[in-house]
């Protein structure tokens, strides 16, 4: 397992201050304060103010005083240590611990590698197949085991079919 999750993409700069406008990819917004420090380009940043609206977070990082700091890590990827990350609640993975999981359907035939993740409402997935890819929503019903530990997924093949954009 990877020792970093990615939590969020810096959207741009928010003020003078130096504060960071940031896309965040965890479950609640919230979650992101619980981490405490966030690396960016491979630099750990204390989180020294946090604030939240409806579609992103407000980082204070420690080390980025102005906006000029802040500015070259606008679209620059925010990651946290999963060791400071809380356990996952029954039923629900990180993200980075279900890329690379074959997908089989409950009779056993292969659909390819899971390669992607679009955090959305309805999380997007993209299968890989050969050259094809297969995107997918996270539907109800559709997942039959998810079990990142074996790198292996279980759809129910009828659902699949229904909602998978060949």
């Amino acid at each position: 397992m990877q020792e970093k999750l990615l939590i969020g993409t810096v959207l741009k700069p928010q003020g003078i201050r130096g504060e960071l406008k940031i896309k965040y990819y965890t479950d609640a917004p919230e979650d992101v304060k619980k981490f405490g420090r966030v690396f960016i380009d491979g630099e750990e940043r204390k989180i020294l103010s946090f604030r939240t609206d409806k579609e992103a977070v407000y980082l204070g990082l420690y080390g980025i005083a102005d906006r000029n700091a802040a500015e070259p890590l606008r679209g620059k990827d925010v990651y946290a240590l999963r060791a400071d990350a809380p356990a996952p609640e029954k039923g629900t993975y990180y993200i980075v611990d279900l890329i690379g999981c074959k997908i089989f359907t409950q009779t056993g035939r292969e659909l390819g590698e899971l390669v992607k993740i679009t955090p959305a409402a309805t999380d997007v997935y993209t299968l890989k197949q050969g050259e094809k890819e297969i995107l997918f929503p996270a539907v109800r019903g559709l997942f039959l085991e998810i079990s990142p530990e074996s790198g292996r997924i279980v759809v129910d093949e009828v659902r699949f079919n229904e909602v998978a954009v060949l």
